[in-house]
């Protein structure tokens, strides 16, 4: 067709060009790299899923394996179906998994069973990573490579030819009853000796909450004959009996264990395996494989199109025009909007607890992270998934009595700071989601958070509101005899209990009770009581010139004492039960600008307009501001509250791309389910979101057209920058307009996404005074102070 072109009119030419063009813009699979964040503590999953699947497939390694893999050159462990992603502490998931290898002499005594044993090294240029599928070669020689349907695993192991002495004549691959964590309480296993094929179940614990879960699985094999099959305990093995049951052991020592089976090849030497999980029964595990990959030999290829179909129809709202920008930006931008829609998980159909007949989701790990910006951004790119998150939240909430903060494998998990679902639930009621949520239990569900201690508010709800409404603030070293949680975080709960109360207030006051709205208005100024306006801050006993920062205070109205940067990049990492603090992951000068709902109050408390922006300044540029946790999100932006807009896009391009980039270390940090990549999202769109209000704040974009296509309207909204820079030499909003008109606000609604507005923003070298003028500031809770 090219040599024809030249014959054709130009218009025509244009015509039969544009869909190709279309095409391109509209298919970022190519841009995506699921191993962006697997070494330096980025902890992402690496592996095939799809997107939200309960099914994810991975090899598991003994070094950086939070999220099964990471590519830091260490061992490989086993290859397990189950993931999640993202998440810092304990390694999550990675249940039952399985591990090949050719034997010493032939022989069940020469083969490695335990982990430390049989683990080995995997070959770094062999690593393979897209969506929907992974593979790799292990120093042994085995190739493996994985796909998955939306709740099994496919795995094909091709093995080396066996040994002159017969070494490996016989492929062997077992399955080890445990976890990533080593957490099983007790499993069991049943391997059919004609067949292979091995079921069971595991009970396990939650990586980061309380309680436990059982899992189960269905494992069966292709493309081979069994030669026999059998238990292992420890580094023994036999093939009498066919079926074991573990329980922790002696002591609680932990006993590895598990099954196995051996193979007669032909020459391809490739064994595929078939791995189905349920956390409702192995016979419901089989089913789901056996429906989802009825031909597993002529699967694989269907399943990797099928999900690099589905992960193109979700990230199809999406259109980027670089401009010329840098291609390992908008691999990080693709790759982070693809990381966003691996959690939370659908489990529907697989709650072993409830079921309503709606879409069950799991993983929410934790919402302390994701509310801020992921869940904001699956409101904009997914909000069908996002509204049946929604509804999930408040179907926990109808059978367990409480939203929660953190939720994974089927359990609670611990509550970080406020209850902030809360935030989530009033983001989209603000951002008006769904009419199909109902909001009056949703409201049911935060005035629940907001007036009823639970016994155990380490998982859910709040603690110490006894002393929250008599006091007006959480009192350091309170005393709580009504629920109990760790006793700590009392700074940061203050002010995430204050903002909490305001987005239930801006609920009620939307559903016409003006009552409750006043009420809980009157709460979100709590945050006030610990504001203590002569503390100062010194590093390394230099005083830093600032006063007046949150304090901790004890019942009785006196004042205790954290220094100001504790906590803080320059010290060490307070954690929620190694080293628990007053603050949680963050410091009091990180903490000093979480007031959300109040900003303009903040400013003024602080000295006005110029001495908030000297704190900002000072506080992103000594070393206090960290990147790589979420608290310090909405900071890089809060120079729009000041009438300084400018200086929120000159902060931004301090951390993009210097902490931000298309290598396996590319990101700050734990990726926390996605937030890493929805805060590149959003920065790189040029649209913030202030999670739990209909506020995005306005910045120059990193490309020079992005659109989104609302998937609730089909309208089309795009930003789009006029003398556009790659070099970013131009990075200051002169003028703006929205759909022709002049727009002088710095933040716009919601209404952008859902209505298709254009925004067009002229940029220049210079600062302006675009977005300064006091009305033209984001809205911010008037205070009486």
């Amino acid at each position: 067709m090219r040599s024809f072109t030249p014959l054709l009119p130009v218009s025509l030419t244009a015509l039969l060009l544009l869909p190709a063009a279309l095409a391109k813009l509209c298919k970022p699979l190519s841009y995506i790299d699921p191993l962006i964040g697997s070494q330096d503590g980025g902890n992402v999953f690496a592996g095939a899923t799809l997107p939200y699947g309960l099914a994810k497939a991975v090899a598991d390694v003994d070094g950086q394996n939070t999220g099964g893999f990471g590519s830091d050159g260490s061992n490989v462990t086993g290859f397990s179906s189950v993931h999640d992603s993202g998440t810092g502490g304990n390694p999550s998931l990675g249940n039952f998994p399985l591990f090949p290898q050719l034997c010493r002499d032939d022989d069940l005594n020469g083969c490695m069973y335990r982990i430390d044993d049989r683990k080995v090294h995997y070959v770094n240029d062999s690593l393979e990573a897209v969506p929907g599928r992974f593979a790799l070669g292990l120093a042994s020689g085995i190739h493996a490579e994985m796909t998955v349907s939306e709740h099994a695993a496919l795995y094909r192991f091709k093995f080396p030819a066996a040994g002159e002495a017969g070494e490996g004549t016989h492929p062997h691959i077992m399955l080890d009853l445990t976890d990533l964590w080593k957490s099983r309480q007790n499993a069991s296993i049943r391997v059919d000796a004609d067949t292979g094929r091995m079921t069971g179940n595991g009970t396990f614990l939650p990586s980061f909450g309380a309680g436990s879960y059982v899992m189960h699985f269905c494992v069966d094999f292709f493309g081979a004959d069994v030669h026999d099959t059998g238990v292992w305990v420890n580094n023994r093995a036999g093939t009498d009996p066919k079926e074991l049951y573990v329980t922790r052991g002696f002591n609680l020592f932990y006993i590895e264990a598990g099954g196995f089976a051996r193979f007669t090849t032909g020459k391809d030497r490739t064994v595929t395996a078939r791995v189905g999980i349920s956390f409702k029964s192995s016979e419901q595990a089989c089913r789901s494989a056996e429906t989802e990959i009825s031909q597993p030999l002529a699967d694989f290829d269907r399943l990797v199109k099928e999900a690099q179909r589905t992960w193109q129809e979700k990230l199809s709202p999406i259109q980027v025009k670089s401009g010329g920008a840098n291609e390992d930006l908008l691999r990080s931008f693709w790759s982070g909007a693809y990381r966003n829609m691996i959690a939370p998980q659908n489990y529907t159909g697989e709650n072993p607890h409830w079921d309503t007949g709606r879409p069950y989701f799991d993983s929410f790990y934790c919402i302390w992270d994701s509310f801020r910006v992921q869940h904001p951004f699956l409101t904009v790119v997914d909000p069908t998934a996002q509204a049946q998150m929604v509804q999930t939240l408040l179907d926990i909430y109808e059978h367990d009595g409480w939203l929660p903060d953190c939720h994974m494998s089927l359990c609670s998990g611990w509550t970080q700071g406020g209850s902030n679902a809360d935030v989530v639930l009033a983001d989209a009621y603000h951002k008006n989601l769904s009419s199909a949520i109902d909001w009056d239990v949703a409201l049911r569900a935060m005035l629940a958070d907001a007036e009823d201690e639970p016994l155990e508010w380490s998982v859910h709800g709040r603690g110490g509101l006894r002393s929250w409404k008599a006091l007006n603030y959480i009192p350091y070293l309170d005393y709580d005899p009504l629920g109990f949680g760790t006793n700590s975080r009392s700074i940061s709960r203050t002010l995430e209990y204050a903002y909490d109360d305001y987005c239930l207030a801006t609920m009620a006051g939307g559903m016409g009770k003006r009552d409750l709205e006043d009420k809980y208005l009157r709460r979100s100024t709590n945050w006030l009581n610990l504001w203590k306006e002569d503390q100062t801050s010194l590093i390394n006993g230099t005083d830093t010139g600032f006063r007046g920062f949150f304090q901790p205070k004890y019942q009785n109205g006196t004042w205790g004492f954290q220094d100001p940067i504790a906590c803080s990049a320059l010290t060490s990492f307070c954690s929620l039960t190694t080293n628990p603090s007053e603050t949680f992951e963050a410091s009091v000068w990180q903490y000093l600008f979480y007031v959300p709902h109040s900003s303009a109050a903040l400013i003024d408390l602080v000295g006005g307009d110029d001495a908030f922006i000297k704190r900002l300044d000072y506080f992103h540029t000594i070393g206090l501001a960290d990147i790589s946790n979420e608290p310090v999100f909405l900071t890089v932006y809060m120079y729009h509250y000041a009438g300084r807009p400018a200086l929120s896009a000159q902060r931004i391009h301090t951390y993009i791309p210097k902490s931000f980039n298309s290598s396996p270390g590319g990101l700050p940090g734990n990726d926390d389910s996605g937030a890493m990549g929805s805060f590149l999202f959003f920065s790189v769109l040029g649209l913030f979101p202030v999670a739990g209000q209909n506020v995005y704040l306005i910045n120059p974009p990193f490309f020079e057209e992005l659109s989104i296509t609302s998937p609730q309207t089909g309208k089309t909204a795009t930003v789009r920058s006029k003398n556009f820079d790659p070099e970013y030499k131009r990075i200051y909003i002169q003028s703006a307009t929205v759909n022709g008109q002049p727009w002088e606000k710095s933040w716009i609604g919601h209404e952008f996404f859902t209505g298709g507005w254009t925004l067009e923003l002229e940029l220049g070298e210079e600062e302006s005074s675009w977005g300064s003028r006091m009305e033209d500031r984001p809205p911010s809770f008037a205070v009486k102070m």
